[in-house]
């Protein structure tokens, strides 16, 4: 049999992995900052790229697809390769892959700060952004594929499924979730509205964490384990198993991010019960990892490498424990909103995904560079002060959601609430939020000491270039399964036929829970008294957007007693029928504002946003002066209207026709309100005599941004008129 000889393509490698090492600094500092904002929350005042807002979708965009996707790639990449016995398809494929999702996380750098997003959590850029993610993501599609048709190895190993599924599953959640109706070049509308908003959301959110931070990562563990390790993977038919039933559950779960909110009952129940499903497949990869370490021990207690790939999968363990645990409905109503959220999410993202991929760099570069680690007690020194940092991040989230959770339920003999004020419990869980912060800062120390480990031995060790590989050709694969042949060993030699059956797999979840929840009507009940917003309100709601304020504050009432005490009648699907995108939030740093209209004055609203202390002492919440201060811009008004008009929202063309006097009227009458405020109003015209002596222009209030915030804040919850208390569920 001839045997061919070829190059594997080690510098497309080498450029993930630079860039993985880079964007993970600057993902976690984004990240030490905002823990530190918690602590010291006008830190950045008067600066409003920096505010917290703006910036928390840049950490969680900069980790997950910055640092993670990166990492990603460059392990694909190399073990693709070498799989498959193939050089991959197209080196213009490669690089376009490369400088293409550079490219879009330098654009994610530069809008998420300005403010453009769409804040749907973990998709937040703008559609123009969307676009480009899909083309990039293609071409890394095209080139996977491409290398698996052109491979020299008959059969495809259980790393390469995981990739094909991560491909297709990725591409169909990121183009339904993504699709909008744009405004301008960096504003667009939700297709979907409220309920059905959050329930596409919710089946992209949590399975980006399914097959982005998951899948993907696990066809890293089943490729760099065994080879670190120098021994086979444990279970052949377990990687079977794991595989296909992963891939099908998983897409099901996503609803249990919605529990108890005005979703349907059925969807929930179908999301609770896939959950803990879920459980089985999980724990069944982990075991797979773990178990190919027998015979091993001795070397993972000498060997960094391996001593991060089993804090890895320990920690990839415990998270899909805990997932599950979560969906359950009595332990969701304690969690949700709660800090043991961030607790869950970070065992992941620091333990598995941060530490798997610490290990395969550590792996990959002395190879690479055809020398030995430069210091084998950096690496040990950068795993224990980075699983250090772990436990110092992930306890103190988890003591202070539990403090949150008792907090927020206690009630008194009377049956008023014992913490009636949000910020006691915020005041009670700060030192947990100093811990926090300093676990944090141990796990960047670890990553810095790793770049510097890396750079030491790659300047020590020979340039990395492509390396010479030989394999003999692939002779013509049968289209029949042979005789004694089993069906799943035929399949792994049909990369087409794999890929068309997961990704049925794939979708049958989403069209079941999606589909019904559209198209049936009777499962979002109207509510005639719900109106759309007012020109100045949907402005103000897009400020919210803009802002980021989702990011702190729910906007979902929950049917317990303890929610309905705190913050007024429970919520109603029918509420959220034009509310393009919905804005339920997943955290309460603060409180939750459904139902905040009317309960403040405008004066209030206008201080708060200029001084949260001075309204609120002891709050965290940083300063929005700015919004004071800047003229709102009117000019897609008109536009922002017949967007909407186009997804159904019953404006008017005399609405739209006058939306710069309804906004002036509505505008006059807030200005009105804050001119009750004696020192509002002597403030207010010493700057207009100022700007007026001093030849400047001078906004009138009526014309910032304050006030189309106001609007939107002062109508939130309003539309539904309570009589009669609705039932609840105890806290008891």
């Amino acid at each position: 049999m001839a045997v061919q000889q070829f190059y594997y393509d080690n510098k497309i490698v080498k450029n993930f992995l630079y860039a993985t090492m880079l964007w993970g600094i600057v993902g976690m500092s984004v990240g030490l900052l905002l823990a530190f904002m918690f602590l010291f929350p006008n830190v950045t005042d008067g600066i409003s790229w920096l505010s917290f807002g703006r910036l928390r979708p840049l950490h969680t965009n900069a980790v997950i697809f910055a640092f993670v996707g990166n990492a990603i790639f460059a392990g694909v990449y190399y073990s693709s390769q070498r799989l498959l016995k193939a050089r991959m398809f197209s080196d213009f494929l490669s690089k376009f892959n490369f400088w293409g999702w550079q490219a879009i996380i330098v654009a994610a750098a530069i809008t998420l700060p300005l403010g453009y997003s769409s804040s749907k959590e973990y998709a937040e850029l703008e559609w123009p952004i969307d676009i480009a993610i899909a083309i990039v993501w293609v071409a890394f599609g095209v080139n996977l594929i491409g290398t698996v048709i052109k491979r020299r190895q008959r059969h495809m190993y259980v790393a390469i499924w995981f990739y094909l599924a991560t491909f297709v599953t990725v591409a169909v959640l990121h183009i339904f979730n993504s699709l909008a109706l744009p405004v301008s070049l960096f504003k667009s509308y939700s297709v979907y509205a409220g309920v059905q908003d959050a329930l596409v959301q919710w089946w992209y959110g949590h399975n980006a964490v399914a097959f982005f931070l998951t899948t993907p990562f696990l066809g890293l563990m089943y490729y760099f384990v065994p080879k670190a390790a120098n021994r086979p993977i444990y279970s052949y038919k377990l990687s079977i198993v794991h595989f296909w039933s992963l891939i099908f559950i998983y897409i099901w779960a996503g609803p249990h991010h919605l529990l108890y909110s005005t979703l349907p009952d059925w969807a929930q129940n179908l999301g609770v019960a896939f959950s803990i499903m879920l459980l089985a497949p999980s724990w069944g990869g982990m075991i797979n990892g773990l178990l190919t370490l027998r015979g091993a021990w001795d070397k993972v207690r000498t060997d960094p490498v391996l001593k991060f790939m089993v804090v890895a999968i320990t920690g990839y363990g415990m998270a899909t424990f805990e997932g599950p645990l979560l969906s359950l409905k009595n332990v969701n109503a304690i969690a949700h909103f709660s800090d043991w959220i961030i607790a869950h999410v970070h065992v992941g993202a620091l333990a598995w995904n941060g530490f798997l991929t610490f290990g395969m760099i550590y792996w990959l570069v002395p190879r690479m560079t055809k020398t030995k680690l430069f210091s084998k007690g950096l690496a040990n020194f950068h795993f224990w002060i980075g699983t250090l940092g772990i436990i110092l991040y992930t306890l103190p989230m988890y003591v202070a959601g539990f403090t949150q959770a008792l907090m927020w339920k206690d009630f008194n003999p009377d049956g008023t609430l014992v913490y009636g004020n949000f910020l006691e419990t915020v005041t009670e869980i700060m030192p947990m939020y100093w811990m926090r912060a300093i676990g944090g800062s141990l796990y960047i120390v670890g990553a810095c000491v790793m770049i510097y480990n890396v750079v030491a031995t790659i300047r020590k060790g020979s340039a990395i270039e492509d390396e010479l590989a030989e394999a003999a050709a692939l002779s013509h694969v049968s289209k029949n399964r042979t005789s004694g042949e089993t069906f799943h060993t035929w399949l792994e030699r049909k990369p087409i036929q794999l890929t068309i059956l997961a990704t049925i797999a794939i979708l049958i979840g989403g069209i079941i829970q999606i589909v019904p929840t559209i198209l049936v009507k009777s499962n979002i009940p109207t509510i005639s008294s719900v109106t759309p917003y007012t020109p100045l309100e949907l402005e103000g709601r897009d400020l919210y957007i803009r802002e980021g304020c989702v990011g702190c504050h729910s906007q979902m009432v929950r049917p317990f007693r303890s929610e309905v005490e705190r913050y007024g009648e429970y919520a109603k699907a029918g509420e959220f029928v034009y509310d393009h995108p919905f804005l339920w939030g997943s955290k309460r740093t603060g409180p939750d504002l459904l139902r905040i209209g009317g309960k403040y004055s405008d004066n209030w609203h206008l201080n708060h946003m200029y001084d949260p202390q001075s309204t609120s002492s002891g709050s965290i919440m940083p300063a929005y002066q700015w919004l004071v201060r800047d003229k709102l811009d009117r000019s897609n008004t008109e536009s922002k209207l017949e967007t909407m008009v186009t997804l159904g929202v019953p404006y008017t063309q005399e609405d739209i026709d006058n939306a710069q006097e309804n906004m002036d009227a509505q505008g006059a009458k807030i200005e009105k309100n804050l001119y009750a405020d004696p020192d509002f109003a002597k403030s207010y015209e010493a700057d207009k005599k100022d700007a007026q002596d001093n030849g400047e222009e001078f906004i009138q209030m009526k014309d910032r941004e304050i006030v189309a915030l106001i609007a939107y804040l002062q109508r939130l919850g309003t539309d539904i008129k309570i009589k009669n208390a609705q039932p609840t569920i105890s806290d008891k």
